[in-house]
């Protein structure tokens, strides 16, 4: 009898950590309601469903294991606690949600607010009737700029750009043009559902959001702002870094998903028209016989260009190398950049750039971040990168002037009165990061 029931534990167990790992939340309560001391059991290496739930970055799965008391501070056969499982695997909101200020860093744009829930994209039943759900948040955009209101104010005056957020009836007339592009964003990320809900009460889908995309002339949509101000940024890589972190989440997959419509509104493979398919994630072509429709083929899903963008660090430790551009403001340097090549690691395509741009030969790279960036729609993936030469040679094509600059001289352009040889990007750039996350380590690489 000892070993039945041992077994019925063992699968329990199991029921719970395989739960555990992929999301499956009302599993994870159901599993724990009926028996509650397997709360912290281990399986194999030793993990507990909190470990799993880190693992895969499942945000409400890890808030019901602490919300139910389970021991954060435990260990894996590695040593591990589930922070140390969440910070390895990049999930900065479960890092935060254990209680840890260390997180890993999140860069400008990166923010995910939105529960993208893609398995709903191809459900159009689903996808109509949250079209037009009282709760649901339309963004605007015209000729890729998102409708903002100036109605808040930072301290010192400056003006502060908030989204505007519509419902379906604001944006009805234009979602019948068929010129209009409409995008599913997702829906808002919630709490689970409160123990003190009634057992026959039906849950609630939370807030769908969605993007519409028009190239016509949208002033008529300014008015009726009440006493916010409303307008159309038609500065993008100025005036969306004005943003909260929030926002400028949502607006990064939002402008990039409409900038590709508006970049391949025909078939790529035989020129042919297209249709919008998948919550605006996929163009169809419309031709039967286009090759495009049999296989598969990138061509009909949203284009993500990677880019490089590379801090490189002297021989000596203590130097670092920026470059500026004749479009920069004067006296801003910044990392060098470049777009990867086909069949190109990320690490050569560093060691190329740098000395296409510099003359500069490099060695060992090292990957600190990625930013997306939707101007239009680029993947900047960050490294630290070792040089083997200094010689600077710069290719006057690509950048004006680049130049060692000392730990020193770096530190001082981060640094509110300090005395100044150059400044670097704003915060909310990776480039600004990447010389950050340089100062703050070790000079010994």
């Amino acid at each position: 009898m000892a070993d039945l029931q041992l077994s019925a534990d063992e699968e329990m167990v199991e029921r719970l950590l395989d739960a555990a790992a992929r999301g499956d939340l009302g599993q994870v309560s159901s599993v724990l309601s009926r028996a509650p001391s397997l709360i912290d059991r281990t399986g194999s290496r030793g993990w507990t469903a909190l470990m799993f739930g880190a693992r895969n970055g499942h945000y409400d799965v890890v808030k019901e294991l602490l919300d139910r008391g389970c021991d954060r501070f435990s260990v894996n056969a590695s040593s591990q606690t589930a922070y140390d499982i969440s910070k390895f695997w990049g999930h900065g909101h479960v890092c935060r949600l254990l209680g840890r200020t260390d997180a890993p860093g999140e860069n400008y744009f990166g923010r995910e607010t939105l529960d993208r829930l893609s398995a709903r994209r191809t459900d159009q039943a689903w996808l109509e009737a949250r079209r037009t759900a009282a709760d649901t948040v339309y963004l605007l955009f015209s000729k890729l700029s998102p409708m903002v209101s100036t109605s808040c104010r930072r301290q010192g005056g400056q003006p502060e750009l908030r989204l505007c957020r519509l419902g379906h009836d604001a944006v009805k007339p234009l979602l019948q043009k068929p010129s209009t592009v409409l995008v599913f964003l997702g829906v808002e990320r919630t709490d689970p559902p409160s123990p003190s809900r009634q057992a026959d009460e039906a849950p609630r889908d939370p807030p769908a959001w969605f993007a519409v995309g028009t190239e016509e002339d949208a002033d008529e949509f300014l008015a009726g702002g009440g006493e916010e101000k409303r307008l159309f940024p038609r500065s993008s890589h100025r005036d969306l870094l004005t943003l909260s972190e929030d926002e400028a989440g949502v607006v990064a997959q939002a402008r990039s998903v409409l900038a590709w419509h508006s970049r391949y509104s025909f078939c790529s493979t035989c020129g042919g028209g297209t249709r919008l398919e998948d919550g605006g994630y996929k163009r169809s072509c419309l031709n039967a016989e286009c090759p495009s429709l049999r296989g598969v083929h990138n061509t009909c899903y949203p284009r993500v260009d990677p880019v490089v963008i590379m801090l490189v660090i002297h021989p000596d430790g203590q130097q670092c190398l920026l470059g500026r551009k004749k479009m920069f403001p004067a006296g801003m340097f910044s990392c060098l950049a470049g777009f990867v090549e086909p069949g190109e690691t990320l690490e050569e395509a560093v060691r190329r750039e740098t000395q296409e741009e510099s003359g500069v030969k490099v060695g060992r790279v090292q990957y600190v971040s990625c930013q997306p960036w939707p101007m239009p729609s680029s993947l900047m993936i960050g490294c630290l990168a070792i040089a083997v030469t200094t010689d600077i040679r710069v290719d006057e094509n690509e950048i004006e002037e680049a130049r060692w600059f000392s730990r020193q001289q770096v530190m001082d352009s981060l640094l509110d009165g300090a005395q100044r040889v150059l400044t670097v990007p704003p915060r909310q750039t990776i480039a600004h990061q990447l010389i950050k996350h340089w100062i703050g380590m070790n000079a010994n690489l």
